[in-house]
């Protein structure tokens, strides 16, 4: 079909699997015709489990011979920024996983790339597209719920010391952060769209358990700029697994509890014993045909986005909010003070690493 997208997918590791899965829902909108990786057994195990027609372990040979429209990126944390420039430049959209950069430095040159190239990036932040998130947003935006007061938002997830044996993780240079970054992000991200501008971040983080450079518990405290608080917690150490947000409004309680991927099931909508709108929590918890938060339904968004050549939702802007707030959150942490958003300028170390000065200095906090 000529307005079919032709697709590729740079890395084949676990997470790939996820990214076919997106491109087989989306029918024959996707036409994958490429993989690629460094590793040639795994790039060949991965396109005949796949039946992908083409594999490369060079990514200047398939984008070249390829010439693709859209771009899956899958690699280890600190390749992305390199991979998505060279896939923009290349003529193509990108699909990038997170964390999709490692400092504003580098949000700033891919930002810089889509305006040079007019191809757009997105992140993986796929729980903005599940249907009881869109759903809540929605009354969020109309303020059906009322004003967001007070939020919690939990990542108490479970990782092994044999999970940090892989050469990549648990380093700032290949991972660019611990749970924060590559675990916590998602929920994150989720509760930051939700809630609203965020203002202020004071935090604290360490390393208890894990003999990694990065951090395995990060928490921090949130101010929004409509006046709302919230607070969050991020843990590779904790063995019974949770992601988990509570959002109180004027009129409602808001609860997720789920791990990786949310249902409608997973949502609970409250109200206090002695209010009375019990006619609008029927219609606040008749939540639309289900949808999971998985990768399917932010590629139909980007798919949607490329036919109107449109931005995607979760790019440049709608992304930046986010990169910052990590960044903000790890100054914080590090430097023991209260960071407020717009603070960090291209004379902070903060904006070119997260932990500021590229090192392990971190763990002693000023």
């Amino acid at each position: 079909m000529s307005d079919q997208v032709r697709t590729v997918i740079i890395g084949t590791g676990g997470i790939a699997n996820s990214h076919v899965r997106a491109m087989r829902a989306a029918g024959e909108r996707v036409d994958l015709t490429a993989a690629m990786d460094v590793d040639a057994d795994r790039v060949d195990a991965f396109c005949e489990t796949h039946e992908i027609p083409a594999k490369y372990t060079d990514v200047g040979h398939m984008l070249e011979k390829e010439q693709p429209n859209l771009v899956h990126i899958c690699t280890p944390p600190g390749t992305h920024c390199d991979l998505i420039v060279a896939a923009l430049e290349a003529g193509a959209w990108v699909y990038c996983e997170k964390p999709l950069c490692a400092s504003l430095a580098e949000m700033d040159r891919i930002e810089e790339a889509e305006q040079r190239t007019g191809n757009y990036c997105s992140s993986v932040f796929q729980w903005r597209f599940g249907s009881g998130g869109q759903h809540l947003k929605s009354l969020i935006d109309t303020g059906a719920l009322g004003n967001p007061l007070v939020g919690n938002c939990l990542t108490v997830w479970y990782r092994t010391p044999a999970y940090y044996a892989v050469p990549w993780r648990g380093k700032w240079a290949t991972e660019l952060g611990g749970c924060t970054m590559g675990h916590g992000i998602h929920a994150m991200d989720f509760f930051l769209w939700l809630f609203g501008e965020w203002r202020e971040v004071r935090a604290m983080m360490g390393t208890l358990e894990r003999d990694i450079e990065v951090e395995d518990v990060s928490m921090a405290m949130v101010r929004f700029a409509n006046g709302a608080m919230g607070n969050i917690t991020n843990s590779v150490l904790s063995p019974r697994e949770e992601s988990y947000l509570r959002m109180d409004f004027q009129k409602a309680t808001v609860e997720l509890t789920h791990l990786y991927s949310y249902t409608n099931d997973d949502w609970r909508y409250s109200i206090h014993p002695g209010m009375t709108h019990s006619d609008e929590l029927a219609q606040w918890q008749d939540l639309p045909a289900n949808l999971a938060s998985s990768h399917s339904g932010q590629l139909a968004e980007i798919l949607d986005c490329m036919a109107r050549n449109e931005r995607p939702a979760v790019s440049g802007a709608g992304v930046r909010g986010t990169i910052e707030f990590l960044a903000s959150l790890y100054k914080s942490a590090i430097t023991g003070q209260p960071v407020l958003r717009g603070s960090i300028t291209k004379d902070d170390p903060f904006y070119h690493h997260m932990n500021g000065t590229g090192d392990q200095s971190w763990q002693n906090p000023t």
